[in-house]
Parts: C-alpha cells; sequence; structure tokens
C-alpha cells in the first residue's frame, strides 16, 4: 500500500480512508476515473413501465375473476400478489445496483478531488525527498510513542497537536520542492545554451536554499526526538532505582543479620543518593526537551511552567504488567 500524509486538519474519517487506498490515489493522479454510474431511467421509460404493468394487472385481474366466480378471498389474494409484483419490478427499474467495489472506489475517488492538495503520496516524492520525509516522520513517532509523553512529563497536547502538523507541512513543501526539481531537471537535461544556463542557474540555487530550509525544520524535529529518548532513558533509570530504593529497608536487614555493615553501609547509602540525583537528570532532560520543542513552536509556554511538581506516581499493578 502506498504511504499517503494527510493534511491534520482533514476529519479523521476521511482521512483514514485516504491513507488506506495511497494505490488507488496514485491511479487517481495519473487520470483513472470510476466507470459511469448507473443512471435513472427517463420520464418516458417509466411511463411505458407503469401502463405495461397495468395491462398485466388487470389481464391477471380478469382471468382470476372469471375463473373464481367474483370469490372474494380469491380476488384479494390475485390483487395482493399482483401488487407486490408492481411494487419489486418498479424499485429495480427506479433503484439500480451499483457494485459494492464499484462504489468504493468511486467514494475514494470523489474524496480524492475534494482533498485535492491535502494529501501527499510518498511514492510520488523523488528520493531526496523521501530520505528527508522519513528523517521527519521517524521523529514524529519516537517523541509520540514515548513514555514521558504518555506520562505528560512532556506537553502531550501541544506535541499531538503540533508534531502531525509539522510532519504534514513538511511533506507538503518536499511535495513542491520535488514536483519543481524534476520540472528542472527536464527542461535542462536535453542541453541547453549559454543564456539559458544563466537563466536557470538562479532557480536551481533557489531550489537548494529551499531543500537547506526543509533539512532545517527536520533536524530541529530530529533535536526534538534526540532530548525526548534522553529523557525517556532517565525517567527509566529514575524508575529502577526507586524499585531499589523501595526494598532498602530489606537489603539493610539482610546486612544487619549476615554482619556485613561495615562493608555493604556505604553501598547502600550510595543507592538512596542516586535516586535523587536521577530525578534531577530527568527534570533537566525534560527541560532540554521543552528547550527543543521552542524551535517548534512559534509562540511557546515557559517550560518551567510543564514541568510537574513531583513525577507521576508510578502504578504497580502496571510495573507487573511490564
Amino acid at each position: 500500500m502506498a504511504h499517503v500524509i494527510v493534511d491534520p486538519q482533514v476529519p479523521e474519517a476521511d482521512a483514514q480512508l485516504l491513507r488506506e487506498n495511497g494505490t488507488l490515489l496514485a491511479r487517481v493522479r495519473r487520470g483513472w476515473v470510476p466507470p459511469p454510474q448507473p443512471s435513472l431511467p427517463g420520464k418516458d421509460h417509466v411511463q411505458k413501465l407503469q401502463v405495461g404493468l397495468a395491462s398485466v394487472f388487470t389481464l391477471l385481474l380478469m382471468v382470476s375473476v372469471s375463473r373464481s366466480g367474483f370469490n372474494g378471498f380469491t380476488l384479494l389474494v390475485a390483487v395482493g400478489a399482483i401488487v407486490m409484483f408492481m411494487a419489486v419490478l418498479i424499485k429495480r427499474d427506479l433503484d439500480p445496483i451499483e457494485d459494492a467495489e464499484v462504489a468504493a472506489d468511486r467514494e475514494v475517488y470523489e474524496q480524492a478531488r475534494w482533498y485535492e492538495g491535502r494529501y501527499v503520496l510518498v511514492a510520488e516524492l523523488d528520493e531526496s525527498a523521501q530520505r528527508l520525509l522519513a528523517r521527519a516522520g521517524q521523529a514524529v513517532r519516537s517523541v509520540l510513542g514515548s513514555e514521558v509523553h504518555a506520562e505528560g512529563l512532556l506537553d502531550d497536547v501541544r506535541n499531538t497537536v503540533m508534531l502531525p502538523a509539522e510532519e504534514w507541512e513538511i511533506a507538503r513543501l518536499l511535495a513542491k520542492l520535488s514536483a519543481l526539481r524534476a520540472q528542472h531537471r527536464k527542461t535542462v537535461s536535453g542541453g541547453i545554451t549559454p543564456e539559458v544556463a544563466a537563466a536557470a542557474a538562479p532557480l536551481a540555487r533557489a531550489l537548494d536554499s529551499s531543500e537547506e530550509a526543509v533539512v532545517a525544520r527536520v533536524e530541529a524535529l530530529e533535536r526534538y526526538a534526540v532530548h525526548v529518548a534522553e529523557a525517556e532513558r532517565a525517567y527509566h533509570a529514575h524508575a529502577q532505582i526507586e524499585e531499589l530504593r523501595e526494598r532498602l529497608p530489606q537489603y539493610e536487614e539482610l546486612v544487619a543479620e549476615s554482619g556485613a555493615d561495615a562493608l555493604a553501609v556505604p553501598e547502600l547509602e550510595r543507592l538512596a543518593g542516586d535516586a535523587g540525583r536521577l530525578e534531577q537528570a530527568l527534570r533537566q532532560s525534560v527541560r532540554c526537551a521543552h528547550e527543543a520543542f521552542r524551535h517548534l513552536d512559534p509562540a511557546p509556554a515557559d517550560p518551567a511552567a510543564m514541568l510537574p511538581e513531583a513525577l507521576p506516581a508510578r502504578d504497580p499493578d502496571r510495573d507487573d504488567r511490564a
């Protein structure tokens, strides 16, 4: 399935339909259109159908009446059967049925036309653009998939909104850059005069500078992802030290009973101190992540205000499941 990046402003149901039909979207881009939708019958056709059914109804009614001798029950059954027969035929004629697969393709086609310019087919980008977009997507996924994001140590609301928007903006710019670059190569590939070369050189430099600007945005995302990864490592280390510190009384009891106080007590005291140092390291790494996020946000909030007063309480049941 072709990979599709969709504008986050597109409603989720429509965006999901586009993401799931990348191959068909590529066909639409190449000019594919669905077969004509079955048309409703014209007024004259309906009138002819009504006259024909009325004639059949009259004929059958006359036969039924002649054979039954005006038996009321037989007449009622005959009329009911003919009415049902007429209703079925008229419904089939007025409500043509379209194949389900064709109808599904038609819906994708209509959404593709409606949201043209609000989705990017990764396969249509050139190799350089695809690499940059892959780097941006990896950075976004690593942040949104981190535990520090899930636990709310970062600004999870802004991450959830801004990072997909940044990925989309990068994809949109790369799509324009890739298309212009392909057109430029096609124009100059067949040999050009010095005059054309002089005119094309500034345009080539514009393409290069535009790519450099997009690279800078991707690198900003990657720096943020690195800081988040550091916070993630500190978070897990802090959790492990906390587990050890919770069991510290048991260690102390064992050391006292075994008579190994002189050797073990300094190590146990160092363990208790490690927890405090790791908590400070975690807070520092989260601050650095917020600082890196400022490069993505034109109006950032105060990073210190985003930090919780205390680290979130650990869930023993969750730890057991892990």
